[in-house]
């Protein structure tokens, strides 16, 4: 027979739904019941059902990340919030997306989580608006929604965007290309803003024939570094939209016997861990991919204890990191 919670109360000498409260870690019940308890449960071997205590409390202590595992910030942000949820007796599960392709909503309306994290960031994106309808509460990381008001934590990505350009304008810079994401999504786009408007001001525009647009990814920077260079005369410098682009870009260069940044100033975006890798020592702009997740995390709580509180946009920070990938031209 398996061990029920009634063998854990009997042993534990208390009420069977003391038992659960305390392995709950409700704070209403002392912490000399709550180890009890627990020690009780160890004895016993006994394991609660998650299926039971959804079914009592109308709340399966689950919550869902939406990540694209092609993009290379998904490691960065879910350790943080996994951390972040387990402190409060919450499971995380994930919901992946590959590059352009968008999750399916059915798990997530299917009442199987309580809430859910949107890190993947196609603006035009239906999921927010069918959570938002269906009364789901989530948070977006990373990203925003055009066809919503939500909770969201982002980083300062126009802000970004307008530090390299007056980086590489400063150094006397005045052929700039740039490797750019799609337009559809919020990070890009914003970046992108930023970046123009940095060269703006100081006199400049991008013209179409020095831009690539792609997805974040290595072989984009690779291949875009090709298509740049095989259209005429080269720029000394270029904007990559994330460091795993600028990686790609770099080693396109390699290939082609150029030397960065003698005959290419190189600039990414995100401050991955590879950029500070002597290998690279790539210049980019520093995202607290850490801190911003927690915070999505402590945003989505607050939501699941008040779904009527107002909307949140916390907006983090950047900050440009000089390495060897620049000089003055």
């Amino acid at each position: 027979m398996a061990v029920t919670s009634h063998d854990v109360a009997r042993l534990a000498g208390v009420s069977q739904p003391t038992v659960s409260r305390a392995l709950r870690q409700d704070s209403q019940v002392s912490a000399a019941t709550r180890e009890r308890v627990r020690i009780a449960a160890e004895q016993l071997g006994y394991v609660p059902s998650e299926l039971g205590r959804s079914l009592s409390t109308m709340s399966t202590r689950q919550i869902a990340m939406v990540a694209d595992l092609d993009n290379p910030l998904y490691p960065q942000l879910v350790g943080p919030l996994h951390d972040a949820f387990a402190a409060k007796g919450f499971r995380m599960v994930l919901l992946a997306e590959r590059g352009e392709e968008i999750v399916s909503d059915g798990r997530l309306l299917d009442g199987s989580v309580d809430g859910a994290v949107l890190t993947t960031s196609q603006l035009r994106s239906s999921l927010p608006l069918q959570l938002q309808t269906r009364g789901v509460p989530f948070v977006q990381l990373n990203r925003v929604s055009e066809l919503v008001e939500a909770d969201s934590v982002t980083a300062d990505n126009v802000a970004g965007g307008r530090a390299v350009a007056e980086l590489l304008t400063r150094l006397g810079h005045r052929d700039i290309a740039a490797i750019l994401g799609p337009r559809e999504t919020s990070s890009a786009s914003e970046r992108e803003r930023g970046f123009r408007a940095g060269l703006r001001s100081a006199g400049l525009t991008l013209p179409s024939a020095r831009v690539v647009r792609g997805w974040f990814s290595y072989e984009v920077g690779r291949a875009a570094m090709h298509e740049l260079l095989g259209r005429g005369n080269r720029p000394t410098a270029i904007f990559c939209i994330n460091d795993i682009v600028a990686v790609g870009a770099i080693n396109a260069l390699t290939e082609l016997a150029l030397d960065v940044p003698n005959e290419m100033s190189v600039v990414g975006f995100d401050d991955l861990e590879i950029a500070s890798w002597p290998t690279f020592g790539l210049t980019s702009v520093r995202v607290d991919f850490g801190g911003m997740a927690s915070r999505a995390a402590e945003l989505l709580l607050a939501r699941l204890a008040d779904p009527q509180g107002p909307v949140v946009h916390d907006q983090f920070p950047v900050e440009l990191v000089e390495r060897r990938t620049h000089r003055a031209r």
